[in-house]
């Protein structure tokens, strides 16, 4: 059954409600992270298991819970790698483009905290109150070095790099998109050669297990493209979720508490659930992490820059 959340909170909780009326042995799925979060409170609430595949926000829930299970990375650690990237490639005065939204809040709060005590600045702009031409104007004044783009694709995304782009003063500066805008064919699109040179963070190993190849070489023809680190990540999703059932068969209970037994051969790597200080569900860790970029001069070509 497949309920679709249009990155909606309120149809996310609707749609868990609906589907635990019906009677299904379990959740799966999500990518937006404040989606999840309202999906994630619901199931807990219900005690109905959730295997959330690709939402990275380290608080799911409020208190610690038996019911939800995450395969993706937490925001912390995925987000303090990418500073860790920045700091190494010499940007210490760091300019966020940010929207308010508690996912952005968080990655926001995780740069400053990792950055700070290691000599970093970073400097907050509303994209609520400043035009694109005007967050190059504030970027020229504050000397940032680096512009990280904490806002929604393609807009005001896509306005936003347009703008720097073509901006001169602002020719050195390094645009950088933590949350992964450039992974995917549209920004490409959209872009064109001014969405290469934009690192980002992706969920996936330097090179893919046997299984993975495999994977890949089906989910291309399938998609008649590259498939993005979003669909490895639901492919093991749905391996992880089969696994249990096959073992633990479809009452809800038993599923919660199999997650600290799961064991599963995924597309990036063996998936065990453990219980990780500060994340209040059960996290695969951890899931390889890789900042990289599209390659200017092959743009459908990803360089990995840092990885952990």
């Amino acid at each position: 059954m497949v309920r679709d959340t249009a990155a909606d909170p309120q149809r996310a909780a609707a749609a868990v409600d609906e589907l635990a009326r019906l009677g299904v042995a379990a959740l799966t799925g999500e990518y937006h992270s404040v989606v999840a979060r309202a999906a994630a409170v619901r199931a807990d609430a219900l005690g109905l298991p959730f295997l959330c595949s690709s939402a990275v926000l380290d608080t799911l829930t409020e208190e610690p819970t038996e019911w939800v299970a995450r395969l993706s990375p937490p925001q912390s650690r995925g987000w303090q790698l990418y500073a860790d990237f920045l700091l190494g490639a010499g940007h210490s005065r760091i300019a966020i483009a940010a929207q308010p939204s508690v996912y952005w809040a968080s990655g926001v709060r995780v740069l400053r905290d990792h950055l700070a005590p290691r000599g970093g600045t970073v400097i907050e702009l509303d994209t609520r109150a400043l035009t694109p031409t005007a967050v190059c104007d504030e970027l020229v004044d504050n000397r940032a070095t680096a512009l990280l783009l904490l806002v929604g694709h393609p807009e005001p995304a896509v306005s936003i790099v347009k703008a720097v782009r073509r901006d001169r003063r602002l020719a050195a500066i390094m645009i950088g998109a933590p949350a992964g805008q450039p992974e995917f064919a549209e920004w490409g699109t959209l872009l064109g050669d001014d969405g290469t040179a934009i690192p980002f963070l992706r969920y996936l190993p330097e090179r893919l297990s046997p299984l993975g190849a495999r994977v890949e070489t089906a989910l291309r023809e399938r998609l008649a493209e590259a498939p993005s680190f979003v669909a490895f990540e639901g492919y093991d999703t749905v391996a992880v979720l089969a696994d249990v059932l096959r073992s633990h068969g479809t009452d809800r209970a038993r599923i919660a508490e199999s997650w600290p037994r799961v064991a599963v051969e995924g597309t990036r790597g063996r998936i065990h659930f453990s219980r990780t200080p500060g994340i209040s569900v059960w996290q695969w860790v951890w899931p390889p992490i890789q900042v990289v970029d599209r390659d200017p001069a092959e743009p459908d070509r990803f360089r990995i820059l840092h990885a952990g």
